[in-house]
């Protein structure tokens, strides 16, 4: 055998490795805060710690409806990152009308402890439960974007939600890899699994998919093996040109959400 070809093989196997024993960083990209830390939003909101399994208390926030709600939208985020990022994304959905909770995953933010898949799925349940304790709704909304759209689609499965919406979803982790690197995992699969597919077969909820065509992290084709798991009462809305993080800067996405919501589309 070539020498160049036994040393891309080591480094294969030796990058395969890498990315084995590190890939709880891959996964879940988090950034903490301090307890103390303030958050800053262009709306009121709430800060809640919610009591979960195991003593931990994960970090929510809880932004109201500028007029009188419609119903709770309950929204998990993607991997990266924490609150302070993701909680200006809720201005999106107030604007229509309702009240939106977001949580922090565990070790993200102010939560306590480490993530992992079962942590997170558990931790929704429970954020979920709080949530019809503590916060009065008519109508229950799930919205999932990227890795949250997994851990949605699992509480939507068992929770059943007036409405399930997805986000530049993947039909299972290994949906958003490249390629050219799902050859190396096997001799050294992932640990974690996020399988939306299977999530998404058991939901009886209406369901709606936003994807962009140009999503350089989870590719359309990965979001369109969910398609056959849709009914004719869900949608699977493309965006043309959409990437990953900007599908809220096109009209054609705006407009349909707030049609979903049900709301004067011309509402900006």
């Amino acid at each position: 055998m070539p020498l160049f070809i036994r040393l891309a093989s080591l480094l294969i196997a030796l990058s395969s490795m890498a990315f084995y024993w590190f890939q709880d960083k891959f996964v879940f990209q988090k950034f903490r805060l301090e307890r103390n830390y303030q958050f800053q939003f262009d709306q009121p909101f709430e800060e809640h710690f919610i009591p979960t399994a195991q003593g931990v208390e994960v970090n929510a926030l809880l932004f109201r409806a500028p007029v009188s709600s419609k119903g709770l939208i309950l929204y998990f985020h993607g991997n990266r990152d924490n609150l302070q990022r993701w909680g200006r994304y809720a201005s999106d959905l107030t604007v229509h009308g309702y009240d939106v909770l977001m949580m922090d995953y565990r070790g993200y933010g102010k939560s306590d402890g480490e993530p992992d898949e079962q942590a997170l799925y558990a931790d929704a349940h429970h954020v979920l439960q709080w949530a019809k304790q503590h916060v009065e709704h008519k109508q229950l909304l799930i919205y999932g974007r990227s890795l949250g759209s997994s851990v949605a689609s699992q509480l939507a499965s068992i929770a059943t939600p007036d409405l399930l919406i997805l986000e530049t979803p993947f039909d299972e982790l290994t949906g958003a890899l490249s390629p050219l690197l799902k050859p190396l995992f096997m001799a050294f699969p992932l640990k974690y699994v996020f399988p939306t597919k299977e999530h998404l077969a058991r939901v009886t909820s209406r369901k709606v998919i936003f994807h962009g065509t140009h999503d350089g992290i989870v590719p359309l084709s990965s979001a369109l093996r969910l398609k056959p798991l849709l009914t004719e009462q869900d949608e699977f809305i493309i965006i043309q040109n959409g990437r990953h993080a900007n599908l809220r800067e096109f009209e054609e996405y705006r407009m349909k959400l707030a049609q979903i919501l049900g709301t004067n589309p011309t509402i900006p």
